[in-house]
C-alpha cells in the first residue's frame, strides 16, 4: 500500500502557503527533511511531499501558530523527548490515559509509579486502540511486548504501528521508515498509528 504524495505546486496552491514559509517551516524543523521527496517528473526534478502527513502537520502549524512561537512549536514536533517524567495522578489529570486502562497497564507492565516519556508513550497508545475498540485486552498485551521489545526503534523520526488480523488471528508490527507495506488478500488492517504523531498529541496534552 503506497503512500499518496503531492507536489509542492499542488501544496502550496492547496494549504494557501508561500515557498518561503514552507522552507521556513523545514528551517525550523517543523517539517521533516525526509518528508521532501525529489522524484523525476516530465517537467524534470521535481519535490513531493506525502500527503496526509505533510497537510495534516501544516494545518497544525497554522492552527497553533498564534499561541506558540516557530521555537515553541519546533519543540512539540520534535520526537525527543527525554527529561519527562509524570505520575500517575498526572497522566490521568492530563488525559492521556483512563483510570481502567492505567491498571490494566501496571498490572501487565510491573513498572513504578513514574513515567518517563517511554512509557508514556506505550499507556497513551494502549489508551488510543481500547478505547478506540480496535483491539481487545489480550491484543493489549501483545501490543505492550512490542513497544517494550522495539523500544530503541521507535526513537526513529518515521515510526509506524500497525495491527492485522487474518482469521481471527491479530499481528502487531512496527515499521520504520516504511514507504510501503503490503499484506495478502486474507490480512485485514485494523489500526495504522503513527508514532510521530502520538507523540505529537501528548506533547499538545502537556502544554
Amino acid at each position: 500500500m503506497s503512500e499518496e504524495l503531492i507536489s509542492k505546486k499542488e501544496l502550496l496552491e492547496l494549504m494557501g502557503i508561500s515557498y518561503g514559509q514552507l522552507y521556513r517551516w523545514k528551517r525550523k524543523d517543523l517539517i521533516p527533511e525526509e518528508w521532501f521527496v525529489r522524484k523525476s517528473a516530465f517537467t524534470g526534478q521535481e519535490t513531493f511531499f506525502p500527503k496526509e502527513k505533510i497537510i495534516e502537520r501544516i494545518n497544525k502549524i497554522q492552527t497553533m501558530k498564534e499561541n506558540l512561537s516557530l521555537d515553541e512549536l519546533a519543540n512539540m514536533f520534535s520526537p525527543n523527548v527525554t527529561e519527562l517524567s509524570l505520575g500517575q495522578d498526572e497522566l490521568i489529570k492530563r488525559n492521556i490515559v483512563s483510570e481502567q486502562v492505567l491498571t490494566f497497564y501496571l498490572e501487565n507492565e510491573k513498572g513504578g509509579p513514574q513515567f518517563d516519556f517511554s512509557r508514556i508513550l506505550e499507556i497513551f497508545i494502549l489508551e488510543k486502540l481500547l478505547q478506540s475498540g480496535d483491539i481487545n485486552l489480550d491484543e493489549g498485551k501483545m501490543l505492550l511486548q512490542v513497544l517494550k521489545e522495539s523500544g530503541s526503534l521507535i526513537k526513529q523520526k518515521d515510526c509506524e504501528l500497525i495491527i492485522v488480523r487474518k482469521l481471527g488471528v491479530s499481528s502487531c508490527l512496527l515499521l520504520v521508515n516504511a514507504e510501503a507495506v503490503h499484506f495478502d488478500k486474507g490480512t485485514r488492517m485494523v489500526s495504522r498509528l503513527s508514532l510521530l504523531n502520538c507523540i505529537e498529541e501528548i506533547k499538545a496534552k502537556l502544554w
